[in-house]
């Protein structure tokens, strides 16, 4: 698939690299024109926030700016938009007001056909409005189980999304089951990785980050969004079993880590840009990913698990379905105190040769040829439509 313009829904484009930035740079990469338009918003803003002040802030500089050609053949846009996801006169004055920004801007960035993929499920009506010659639903999370959300309404407006779409990729199997009573086109795709950036972490010559490069050894990482999926008694359990080891948590905190504070073995580390990811994980003995066990999590594939194993960590997690079907690559663990028993064999056996063949065993699931088969589906569906 190439020459196609895409309008794309998404996240924010500042916010942490996600399957969303992966997707959507890939497709660019192939000669295709992308219009990423940064997140309408899918709850209402709080007033006490200053976290949603700050963005409110960024959306309406982000709209006077116009698009920004951020790499080639992709362009950012923040359209502005009411932040009530789910009033009806809200919804009513966005469809107005999205369909002549956005036409606005394909007519200014030559795009007058296109195909239009959202992640988001709110966007059914203003998809539909602008009449795109294909439209994609890319399903990343169980939104009707979402707590930061009204996961009710997105639920409703998911379904719609489904029953209107042309094809809906989702990222888990649980995803693409329940995806699939709304839309029998309803594929799986899974997450991908940078695999080729995240082995660099196994360079012998890449200095540590200097943000662990003095921590006790040895070093365990948490690495993503720090929100409210996190288990925060797994993760008290294996710094109190093992005080010797340090824990550091790295990414943006969106969630009360409580009690983790008080531990002396644990770091909050804060965000690492994505760029330097691997010199980062260079300096750690091994990557957890300790998830709640929810209706939400669930349905997740967890992206930093791939990534983990492609810079040569062993991986601890909790059991959600996805990690088990990476096999032997991932160790499972329900509580703190099985973690970390798990890991004093699995830091005993470590070494060069077996983190290099974490990371060779990553080594075809990059987003390239994830994206290979989203093209694929893709190419089948419009020739079955000119036939």
């Amino acid at each position: 698939m190439t020459g196609q313009n895409i309008v794309c829904f998404a996240k924010d484009w500042d916010g942490h690299p996600t399957s969303n930035t992966h997707v959507m740079r890939e497709l660019a990469r192939r000669g295709n024109r992308v219009l990423w338009l940064s997140s309408i918003g899918m709850r209402a803003p709080s007033a006490r926030s200053a976290r949603d002040l700050r963005r409110i802030v960024r959306k309406v500089r982000g709209f006077l700016a116009g698009p920004t050609e951020v790499e080639p053949r992709l362009w950012v846009a923040s359209p502005l938009a009411v932040p009530l996801p789910h009033a009806r006169w809200a919804v009513a004055a966005n469809r107005r007001l999205l369909h002549e920004t956005v036409r606005r801007l394909v007519r200014g960035l030559g795009m007058e056909r296109f195909q239009v993929w959202t992640f988001l499920p709110n966007v059914v009506d203003y998809a539909a409005d602008l009449r795109p010659e294909l439209l994609v639903y890319y399903c990343v999370d169980a939104w009707a189980h979402s707590s930061t959300h009204d996961g009710l309404r997105l639920g409703v407006d998911e379904a719609r999304l489904c029953a209107r779409a042309d094809l809906v990729f989702a990222t888990s199997r649980a995803l693409v089951a329940a995806r699939r009573e709304w839309n029998g086109r309803a594929t799986l795709a899974e997450h991908g990785v940078d695999h080729a950036h995240l082995a660099r972490a196994l360079d012998p010559a890449l200095p540590v980050a200097p943000e662990v490069a003095d921590l006790r050894r040895p070093l365990l990482a948490v690495v993503g969004l720090l929100d409210d999926r996190l288990d925060i008694g797994w993760l008290a359990a294996l710094a109190q079993a093992r005080p010797d080891w340090t824990l550091a948590l790295v990414g943006p905190v969106h969630a009360d880590l409580g009690r983790l504070t008080w531990l002396r073995n644990l770091r909050v580390v804060g965000p690492v840009p994505h760029e330097r990811l691997p010199s980062l994980l260079k300096g750690c003995a091994a990557g957890l990913v300790p998830f709640v066990l929810n209706d939400y999590t669930r349905h997740i594939d967890p992206i930093k698990v791939r990534e983990y194993l492609s810079a040569g960590l062993p991986v601890v997690a909790t059991p959600l379905p996805e990690t088990r079907h990476l096999g032997r690559w991932v160790t499972l663990a329900r509580t703190g105190d099985e973690a970390a028993r798990a890991l004093d064999d699995i830091l005993a056996q470590d070494g060069p040769a077996a983190r290099a063949r974490r990371s060779a065993a990553m080594a075809d699931a990059t987003w390239s040829r994830r994206v290979d088969v989203l093209c694929d589906h893709v190419a089948r569906l419009r020739e079955a439509g000119a036939a």
